[in-house]
């Protein structure tokens, strides 16, 4: 069995970084005006400077390259493909982005309304940016 490919991980979890980061942005016009708002109840906010949008951009690229790596390492026993795109990002999903918006809703900062479409479009972004990564990543 030989090992990943890093060179069309790195390509497949760059692309799958372009669709969070984007999806990201197209989403967040349905949701900020209510995210700031229930920021402003609680006294806090947050401004969207040069570093924060630097950390934005960061965070998409480590999603990216986690989804493919870990697609990458399931794909010999699952095989390539769509099918095992959508279970590691679901999978992915449920590890992390779930657990966040249950420690979101543990602290009470956002409605559970905004929690339900964040997980929502979450799930989406992350099947379409596998399916993307996927794509992109071949073993040789």
């Amino acid at each position: 069995m030989g090992g990943i490919n890093v060179g069309r991980w790195l390509a497949g979890g760059v692309a799958a970084a372009v669709v969070v980061f984007a999806l990201e942005g197209v989403s967040s016009v349905f949701y900020l005006d209510r995210m700031m708002a229930s920021l402003a109840d609680h006294g806090l906010g947050m401004e969207m400077s040069g570093s924060a949008t630097g950390l934005t951009v960061l965070e998409s690229l480590i999603s990216g390259l986690v989804l493919i790596f870990f697609y990458a390492a399931v794909r010999p026993r699952f095989g390539p493909g769509p099918r095992t795109a959508i279970l590691v990002a679901v999978a992915l999903w449920l590890g992390g982005y779930l657990l966040s918006l249950v420690g979101y809703q543990m602290v009470g900062i956002y409605p559970a309304s905004l929690l339900v479409m964040w997980g929502a479009v979450g799930l989406v972004e992350m099947i379409i940016a596998a399916l993307v990564g996927g794509w992109v990543y071949k073993e040789a």
